[in-house]
């Protein structure tokens, strides 16, 4: 039986915006690390981020499931439009903060608002992480299809996974399917059944999707 997974607290203050969240240590790391992170709504203890670093590290993956900025400065509520370069700010800092764990390759990821952040880091700075991991991408607000959240897409140099429900009010999978065409990198779309929460059900010991995840991830990154 493999080494178990190893959860602690993470801090780093500074640079600022701070690092804050949680490291899962894989028990045969295989010197790649990840940086998690949540939604709009959320915060890293999501439960289906939590299973997902669980699984990754079981893998090999060093994980950090990491607070963005607007979530350390307050418990609830959404983010500020305003505020998102913050955002992605921490992001990039938690990716430098994972670096002497993950010497070889870091992977960047993210639920929803989380992973749309991370999309446009990567496009602004191709060489900050490998690969990404978007969980529910928010392809649109809910009702507005015409409002796509692509424009940044064509700048996108890394190979990407999204993993999608079937009935995601923020976007039809045809439609993702459509829009990874954008992207000049190798792409690939994991369909589960449910919506914008993936059909995640917490403590459901039947639900394999983090499995899942894990296997169509290791695909991409090789």
């Amino acid at each position: 039986m493999p080494p178990a997974v190893v959860v602690q607290p993470f801090e780093v203050a500074a640079p600022a915006p701070a690092v804050r969240g949680f490291l899962h240590r894989p028990g045969r790391p295989s010197g790649d690390g990840l940086v998690l992170t949540h939604g709009a709504g959320g915060n890293c203890r999501d439960p289906l981020l939590v299973a997902l670093a669980d699984a990754l590290a079981a893998d090999g993956l060093t994980v950090l499931r990491s607070d963005l900025p607007y979530r350390q400065a307050r418990p609830s509520g959404p983010p500020a439009p305003a505020a998102a370069a913050r955002d992605r700010d921490g992001l990039r800092h938690a990716l430098q903060a994972l670096r002497p764990l993950a010497p070889r390759r870091l992977f960047l990821g993210g639920k929803s608002y989380g992973g749309r952040q991370a999309s446009l880091l990567a496009a602004e700075d191709p060489d900050l992480a490998s690969a990404l991991l978007l969980l529910s991408y928010p392809l649109h607000p809910p009702g507005r299809p015409t409002h796509r959240r692509t424009d940044h897409f064509a700048g996108l140099r890394i190979p990407i996974l999204f993993v999608h429900g079937s009935n995601d009010a923020f976007g039809a999978v045809a439609d993702l399917d459509a829009a990874r065409k954008l992207i000049p990198a190798r792409t690939a779309l994991l369909v589960v059944e449910g919506g914008h929460d993936l059909g995640f059900t917490r403590g459901k010991s039947a639900n394999d999707l983090p499995a899942e995840v894990v296997a169509g991830f290791r695909d991409l990154i090789g």
